[in-house]
């Protein structure tokens, strides 16, 4: 007698190989089998057009989710410093792409000299060039996280999407708001949001980091997040406290409960 039970798929919104394995880790407690857009054939690229990280998130979560038919999560994230205004925020990828940052002209710098940020140390000079002056004490940041879990539609209405109205980030409203689980009218996207708080340091520390990880100070640790063990970071970061909530979010949707909302 066959006992083998296949697990239902889980869309992960990356053809990333490495964010595959991260994510394997992370959702290793989920009763779903991961599959990436690379496993499907999948080459559309979403433009993140989104102001917000959940906006993203959402953008991607539902497109992709409609294209492939499943269950689907996808995620934006990036660093947030408050002397900055909670910049470099959705941009953190593309710090100073579009034009050189105005505080810059400000100072009164010839914009003929500033290059475009091309790699991650680029933009790490620019954050610390755009910090210049800023005292310890107000080198407040934090990476951010967002993760966006998209169910399809019930099988009486194939090809329609609702998802539900954006919240702010951190609002604790439910994400299945109308009907019930498995009612056609549900509500079909959860936001669910991580992060981890730090300083920014005056100069980059650290090999084993990527991004911003360098010069993002973790107080509690007196060490970068490019110097932390990979097992700790693993274990804080704003990933890791968003995808332990989604953990619990699919478990109740495997299970047919209406899943409890998480922020």
């Amino acid at each position: 007698m066959n006992t083998h039970v296949t697990k239902p798929k889980l869309l992960i919104a990356t053809s990333n190989p490495g964010k595959m394995r991260e994510y394997a880790g992370l959702l290793r407690d989920a009763p779903f089998q991961l599959v990436s857009l690379a496993d499907l054939g999948i080459t559309h690229e979403v433009d993140e057009t989104g102001d917000t990280f959940a906006e993203n998130a959402q953008l991607k979560a539902s497109e992709y989710g409609s294209i492939a038919g499943m269950l689907t999560l996808a995620d934006d994230s990036g660093l947030e410093v408050d002397a900055l205004g909670g910049e470099p925020g959705v941009l953190s990828a593309r710090y100073g792409e579009k034009s050189p940052l105005a505080s810059l002209y400000q100072r009164g710098e010839d914009s003929a000299s500033l290059s475009q940020p091309k790699s991650d140390q680029d933009r790490v000079d620019l954050l610390l060039k755009n910090l210049e002056g800023v005292p310890w004490e107000r080198r407040t940041a934090r990476f951010r996280c967002v993760l966006a879990l998209w169910f399809p539609p019930s099988r009486d209405e194939p090809h329609k999407d609702r998802c539900s109205p954006l919240a702010p980030e951190d609002a604790k409203s439910p994400p299945f708001v109308k009907g019930g689980w498995g009612d056609s009218a549900t509500v079909r996207l959860t936001l669910l949001v991580g992060y981890v708080a730090g300083m920014i340091q005056y100069q980059p520390i650290g090999e084993d980091g990527f991004g911003y990880d360098p010069v993002f100070l973790l107080p509690s640790y007196g060490l970068t997040m490019a110097q932390l063990p990979l097992e700790d970071k693993n274990r804080i970061s704003h990933r890791a406290n968003a995808a332990g909530k989604a953990v619990k979010v699919l478990n109740q949707a495997f299970s047919g409960q209406p899943p409890a909302f998480t922020s």
